[in-house]
């Protein structure tokens, strides 16, 4: 009982991690200067997401797995607050809500 409790938990954190950056790469996509880098954060965080675990833990195993998501997981912290300028981002978003805001094409 106790590990499908865990096996539960687990997948919700992985999932609401999953939301919460591809919310990160929905701002980075249309407000801001670098819709690329969106795209690419929104890409990144399709495998928190359930096919694709299990897709990937089928390639790598569950171990490795866990591993990979806690390092992407640094990785799109740290490219969207320090370099990606999130907070930045998010109060454009603010103040132009309904319409887009890319300043870089």
């Amino acid at each position: 009982m106790k590990r499908v409790v865990a096996a539960y938990s687990s997948m919700a954190v992985g999932v609401t991690a999953g939301l919460a950056f591809s919310a990160i790469g929905f701002i980075n996509i249309f407000w801001g200067n670098d819709p690329f880098f969106g795209v690419l954060i929104f890409a990144a965080s399709l495998i928190y997401y359930l096919p694709l675990i299990n897709a990937v833990q089928k390639a790598l195993g569950a171990k490795l797995t866990v591993t990979a998501k806690y390092i992407l997981g640094f990785f799109i912290l740290w490219a969207s607050l320090g370099v990606g300028e999130l907070f930045d981002k998010v109060e454009l978003m603010l103040s132009n809500f309904p319409y887009p805001n890319i300043t870089g094409l």
